[in-house]
This record gives structure tokens, sequence and C-alpha cells, in this order.
């Protein structure tokens, strides 16, 4: 593969991957692999999103983050570790870093409907705003939508890694996986907020894969191999998705989980919100994380330890400050 450095990030259509046509998934499995070995990030078209739902959705976030932060804390439970409903401003902080993000954020999560499967007694249940009767509906639709993109885009990696196209499958079937409403809230006086505290500090995703809604405002940035930050664009249709620390550690750092951020816009500006819904697309919490034999080469030497994915996000949650130890 050419090793170049990208200024933005490839686009691709997911219908190509779902048309039937060897050819057209042929070519979005290639595409798609070599941008993960470059930038590890894409932007996505047809990914089953309709824009009524994605109106929907965003005036349910809007209205609940519009709330007063007395009515939101009602649905923060600090003892979930930050797994389902509501966190307050400056929770969370990026691996490495004290200072707070600015901004706030609710997760839902996993709705198991198979009685059978005994990841059920895993998950805590989804926290339901009672002001917003659709925020339930919305939300799940969404996520069920974007699970449903994700899933092809780990059948199209496998591929690209010369699994079995469903190797992914029976690993992500009732995955540990979020949503996340996130609001950068305004910020009425700059000079009240410490110096080094933005809206979303550099850092890599910990999942397998993110598809993220609403990467079209401005301030998402990703940091490229020579250390050149560039903007993430991406056109009101497209999702953005992107490799996470988890799938790049099974890959031995084949495909590359790329730090990214969101900055902080001019200081005129800093009085608006900005609005984005990642889904994070999580395994099952017994999935291994141990290197695939096929990644690991005498070029490229095993460079993690073997750990499954369960032990790996309670690792990351503690560093993140959402989690004691």
């Amino acid at each position: 593969m050419e090793e170049k450095l990208l200024e933005e990030i490839p686009s691709l259509d997911l219908a190509d991957f779902r048309s039937g046509d060897p050819e057209r998934k042929a070519r979005f499995v290639q595409q798609l692999g070599e941008a993960y070995q470059n930038i590890g990030f894409v932007a996505l078209k047809n990914h089953g999103l309709t824009d009524e739902q994605t109106q929907a959705l965003y005036r349910d976030v809007k209205t609940f983050f519009a709330l007063a932060d007395d009515a939101k804390q009602r649905y923060e439970n600090p003892a979930l570790a930050g797994q389902r409903g509501y966190i307050s401003k400056g929770k969370e902080h990026a691996k490495g870093r004290n200072t707070g993000d600015l901004k706030e954020f609710f997760h839902v999560g996993q709705e198991v409907d198979d009685q059978t499967d005994p990841i059920r007694h895993e998950y805590p249940d989804n926290i339901w705003p009672e002001e917003i009767s659709s925020f339930r509906q919305s939300t799940l639709t969404t996520y069920k939508t974007l699970e449903a993109a994700g899933k092809d885009v780990l059948r199209a990696i496998a591929l690209y890694l010369k699994l079995a196209e469903n190797y992914f499958d029976d690993k992500v079937r009732n995955g540990n996986s979020i949503l996340r409403p996130i609001h950068y809230f305004p910020i009425e006086n700059p000079e009240a907020v410490p110096a080094d505290a933005v809206r979303a500090a550099e850092h890599g995703d910990i999942n397998l894969i993110t598809l993220l809604m609403g990467a079209s405002a401005d301030g998402l940035q990703v940091k490229r191999r020579d250390d050149q930050w560039i903007p993430i664009t991406a056109l009101p249709d497209q999702i953005v998705v992107n490799v996470g620390d988890m799938l790049q550690r099974l890959t031995n750092g084949v495909l590359k989980s790329t730090i990214h951020r969101v900055v902080n816009p001019a200081r005129e500006k800093m009085n608006s919100s900005r609005f984005s819904v990642p889904f994070f697309m999580h395994p099952r919490s017994e999935m291994s994380l141990a290197a695939l034999e096929s990644c690991v080469t005498a070029e490229n030497p095993k460079k993690e330890a073997d750990i499954t994915a369960g032990e790996f996000l309670n690792e990351r949650l503690i560093e993140l400050g959402l989690k004691k130890k």
C-alpha cells in the first residue's frame, strides 16, 4: 500500500458493500482497508439513517440538554461509571489528563431482547428522561441503525484482513455498544475555564469502531503520522467511521486508531453550542483482543499482552476518570 499523507479523510459509500455486486463490494473492502491502515478514518454515506430519523434524534437531544442542570442530574448515577444516563459537565477527561473536557453527554446502551443470552445480566438498564417522551424511540432507532451499519463495516474489515466475512458477527451480537449524544456547551466567559480546557482533548477511542453523526460542525481534527492535525469534514449525509483502540490491538497495529480531538472555536464563538452523536461499537466483554496471528510477523512483532474486551474497557474507564479503582 502506498504510504501517502492524506489532506482529508477518504469518502466511501456503504451501498457499494451492500449492493450484491462482487466488484463494487471488493472495491469498498480495499478502499476501507487502505484508509484504515493509513489514517484510520473514513466518511461514509448510505449508512441507513434517514433525514427524518436524524432530525427526530437531534430535536430530542437538544431538548434534553436545554433542561436545567439539576433536572439533567436526576438522570446521573455515579455508581454506573458513566455507562448509562447523563454524565455532567467536566466529568470525563482524556487519558493522561486531569482537566475535564468542556462537554456533557448522555449514554444509551444495549437492549438485549434475547432472554437466553446471559450477557443481558452484565448491562445496567437504560435511563430515560421523563420530560421527553420520544427520547427512547429516537435514540434506540439511531442505535439499531448505526449498529447495523457498523456490522457491515466490520464484515468489510474482516474480508480485508483475509478472515471469514462473519468473523465479528458473534463477537458484536448484543455487544456492549454505546450511543453518546454530546453537548459541547456554550462558554459565556472563556476566562472562567482552565487555560488548558478544550471541548475534547486528544484521544483514541476505546472500542472496535466509532460511527459519528455530527462531524460536519467545525472543530474535529485528526492527527496524521507526521503529527500534523487536519480537519475532519463530512457532508451532511455522511457519518465518520474510525478505528478504535480495541481493533488496533486486535490487528497488532495494522489498522490505526488515530488520535483525534475537538478544538475550541474562536473566542467570539465560545458561547455557542455544538452537538455530535458518536456510536461506540463494542464487542461482548468476553471477546479476546489477542493479536490476530496473521497480523504478527517478523517485521511487525506482537506489541501488546493478551486481554479481553471487558478487561480493556475497565482499564480505560478508570483512566478516563469515570470509574474508581
